[in-house]
């Protein structure tokens, strides 16, 4: 195992991961929401005409909402998206919501996938299509939007209306759609006391429940009847599913494969699951990307302490031995912890993670890059492979990451000033 230490240099303008100064203000941007009271940046996409979309929590005077802004190339809002560059919503009226994912789809639809507050203790995965003008697809779920109830109230997870913003929770979402269209959704159960179980869900192109996947629309994850979280969805090229996050307590990283039909892919690991500590500590697994060449690559965090995590395997499910030694490894920046988020591939092999700092006023974006091997890339940051940034006097976090055509990297977040505010920055490439 290894852990480093990494600072914040005063690097120079050309440096990778540093500030872009040409991007909106001095290489960052407020996402604006109408008559919001805060609003958190959840996730970031880019569609065919270079726009960034930005999913979003938003707070209103009467309660959370979805939100969805569309930013021009250089950071400027979309005034010809939704009203004043933004869409504000609810999964189901009379309750409250968030965004949490967004992906554009073949068509040029946007798909919007969050959370529908069912009450103030429990939760259930929605979804929202829009098309390029920001306005609902009427021939999508119940007039563009989908609340996703599963018989016995499986879908239902918990909220974490007391867990500030950065802290790692209940709460989680992710999508991923198949080559034909259907849709693949996570949803977190909790039975009664401290029970939980993870699902994987799939909806057809039209929003309905698909019977056709694993023969009843869903999957239960849990593994060694052990309490089960997932956070994680990937479909790999090949049609086999990924899904990660976490197992016990104290936690351990999970990782599970199942087939495009919702078979469990027992050739993967052990029985189809992959669980692992870090040198005797907890784990938690945030983003498994799966890399060129088939391996996988797993981000998130180590626990007490919180660190940086990344573990590589090869693409059956056993650690990678040429990288670490076949161990996780931990990177430590900042002085109370960090983690990562979320990651993003890119074409050259290379990954981007994007996560926080934790601890107050020292919480800050941080971005990384790994190369194929799964080794930091030394060429980034100044050298440690990493870079750490301050965009304001309260905490920063970032929660989203992608690559523009140019190579820049827009990373998506949230920054408090007076009350927590969505935020886009650039960062050289």
């Amino acid at each position: 195992m290894s852990i480093r230490s990494a600072f914040a240099f005063s690097a120079t303008r050309n440096t990778p991961g540093t500030l872009d100064a040409t991007f909106a203000a001095n290489g960052k941007t407020q996402v604006f929401f109408a008559d919001s009271l805060s609003s958190l940046a959840n996730d970031i996409a880019i569609d065919a005409q270079g726009r960034l979309l930005v999913a979003a929590k938003v707070a209103m005077a009467d309660g959370s909402r979805f939100g969805l802004a569309r930013l021009l190339e250089d950071g400027s809002a979309d005034l010809a998206f939704g009203k004043q560059g933004s869409v504000i919503g609810q999964f189901e009226p009379g309750f409250e919501a968030m965004g949490a994912k967004v992906l554009v789809m073949p068509d040029g639809n946007i798909l919007l996938a969050g959370l529908h507050y069912e009450n103030t203790h429990r939760t259930l995965p929605a979804l929202a299509l829009l098309d390029q003008q920001g306005r609902l697809v009427q021939s999508f779920g119940d007039n563009g939007r989908c609340v996703v109830r599963l018989p016995g109230g499986l879908s239902l997870g918990i909220r974490d209306a007391w867990l500030p913003p950065g802290v790692p929770g209940a709460e989680a979402c992710d999508v991923d759609v198949q080559q034909d269209g259907r849709i693949l959704i996570l949803a977190n159960h909790h039975y009664e006391l401290a029970d939980h179980v993870g699902l994987l869900i799939r909806l057809d192109v039209e929003g309905s429940l698909d019977c056709s996947f694993n023969g009843s629309g869903f999957v239960v994850v849990r593994h060694l009847l052990m309490n089960t979280w997932l956070s994680s969805l990937t479909v790999q090229r090949d049609g086999r599913i990924l899904v990660g996050g976490s197992i016990n307590f104290p936690e351990e990283g999970l990782l599970a494969r199942y087939h495009a039909d919702g078979r469990l892919d027992d050739r993967f690991a052990v029985d189809g699951f992959m669980t692992f500590k870090t040198q005797g500590h907890g784990a938690r697994v945030s983003q498994v990307v799966q890399q060129n060449e088939g391996g996988i690559l797993c981000f998130g965090s180590s626990c007490e302490p919180m660190h940086c995590l990344t573990f590589k395997m090869h693409s059956d499910g056993r650690p990678n031995n040429h990288c670490n030694g076949g161990q996780p490894q931990r990177l430590q920046i900042g002085h109370r912890g960090c983690q990562w988020i979320a990651a993003q591939l890119q074409p050259d092999g290379s990954v981007l993670a994007a996560g926080a700092t934790i601890g107050g006023v020292e919480a800050d974006f941080i971005l990384g890059r790994y190369l194929p091997n799964g080794h930091p890339d030394r060429r980034f940051g100044k050298g440690c492979g990493c870079t750490r940034t301050r965009l304001g006097p309260g905490p920063d976090t970032a929660t989203c990451v992608t690559v523009q055509a140019d190579g820049n990297i827009v990373a998506g977040g949230y920054s408090l000033q007076g009350s927590y505010k969505a935020v886009v920055a650039r960062f050289l490439g």
